[in-house]
C-alpha cells in the first residue's frame, strides 16, 4: 500500500464517520431525553430537589401571603427558596452522576460509541435546567396557593433568571464530579452545597460584623439577580456584577473540568 492509496482510505474513513445533521440532533436529544428519565425514576434524587421547596415555600408562605405588609419578605423568601431549589440538580446531577459513571466505566463506553461527545454533557446539563422548570413551576403554584404578593410578571422573569442560572451549578458539580471517586463525591458535593446556601443569605442576612462573606457564595448572586429581575430590593449593586461572577464561574469550572476530562476521563 503506497502513501496516497492509504491518505486516500484516511480521507474515506473520516468522512463515512461525519453524521447527518438530523441524526447529529437526534443523538442530542436521546441522550437528553434517557438521561432526564433516569434521574426522575432515581426517587432519592428526584423527590428531594422537586418537593422540598415547593413544601418548604407553601409552608412559610401560608403564614406570610395573608398579612399585607410581608410584601417584602415573601418577595425576598420566594427567591431564596427558588435559588436553593435550582441549585441542587445541578450540583448533584453532574456532581456524583459523572464521578459514579467515571468509577463504573460508563464514560469510558460512551465515549466509545458512535455519538457526539459533548452528547454526554448536554443530557446532563438538559436534565438539571428542566428539573430547575420543574422547582420554578411548583413554586409558583405554591405562590398562588399562598396568595403572595407576586404578579405573574414577576413570576416569569424570577423563573427564567433561575432556570439559566442553574447552569453555574451544573458547572461547580461537573468540576467536582471529575476530580472526585463515587464515593467520596456526595460528601465534596455537599461540603459545596451546604455553606453555599447557609452564606448565601437565602432566608436571612448575615450579621453586620460578617457581612462580607455572602458574596463568596454563587447563591448570593443568583438570589440577587432574582430579585433584580423582579425588581424588588437588591442591593445597592445592579445585574452586571452577578451576572459576571456567574459567568465567570460557569466558565471557569467548565473549562477546567473538560480539559481533565479530555485527558484523564
Amino acid at each position: 500500500m503506497n502513501a496516497t492509496t492509504a491518505l486516500d482510505m484516511s480521507h474515506k474513513r473520516s468522512t463515512s464517520v461525519a453524521m447527518p445533521a438530523g441524526r447529529l440532533f437526534r443523538a442530542y436529544v436521546m441522550e437528553a431525553k434517557f438521561e432526564t428519565i433516569r434521574m426522575l425514576r432515581m426517587l432519592g434524587f428526584a423527590v428531594p430537589f422537586l418537593v422540598l421547596p415547593f413544601a418548604l415555600y407553601l409552608f412559610v408562605g401560608l403564614f406570610l401571603g395573608k398579612e399585607g405588609g410581608n410584601a417584602r419578605i415573601v418577595d425576598q423568601l420566594f427567591a431564596g427558596i427558588s435559588a436553593f431549589g435550582v441549585m441542587g440538580p445541578g450540583m448533584f446531577g453532574f456532581g456524583i452522576a459523572i464521578a459514579l459513571e467515571r468509577d463504573q466505566g460508563v464514560l469510558a463506553l460512551k465515549r466509545a460509541l458512535p455519538m457526539p461527545p459533548a452528547a454526554y454533557l448536554f443530557g446532563k446539563m438538559f436534565m438539571a435546567m428542566l428539573f430547575a422548570t420543574i422547582v420554578m413551576i411548583t413554586l409558583v403554584i405554591a405562590g398562588t396557593l399562598s396568595h403572595a404578593p407576586i404578579t405573574a410578571w414577576q413570576y416569569l422573569s424570577m423563573s427564567i433568571v433561575n432556570v439559566l442560572a442553574s447552569l453555574p451549578f451544573c458547572a461547580i458539580g461537573m468540576f467536582v464530579g471529575v476530580f472526585t471517586s463515587g464515593k467520596s463525591a456526595p460528601a465534596f458535593v455537599n461540603l459545596l452545597y451546604v455553606p453555599m446556601f447557609s452564606i448565601g443569605e437565602l432566608w436571612y442576612e448575615m450579621p453586620k460584623s460578617i457581612s462580607w462573606l455572602p458574596p463568596f457564595s454563587p447563591a448570593y448572586h443568583l438570589k440577587k439577580l432574582s430579585l433584580w429581575a423582579a425588581s424588588a430590593p437588591s442591593g445597592n449593586d445592579g445585574a452586571l456584577i452577578h451576572i459576571a461572577v456567574l459567568a465567570a464561574l460557569t466558565l471557569l469550572c467548565s473549562f477546567v473540568a473538560i480539559r481533565r476530562l479530555t485527558r484523564v476521563g
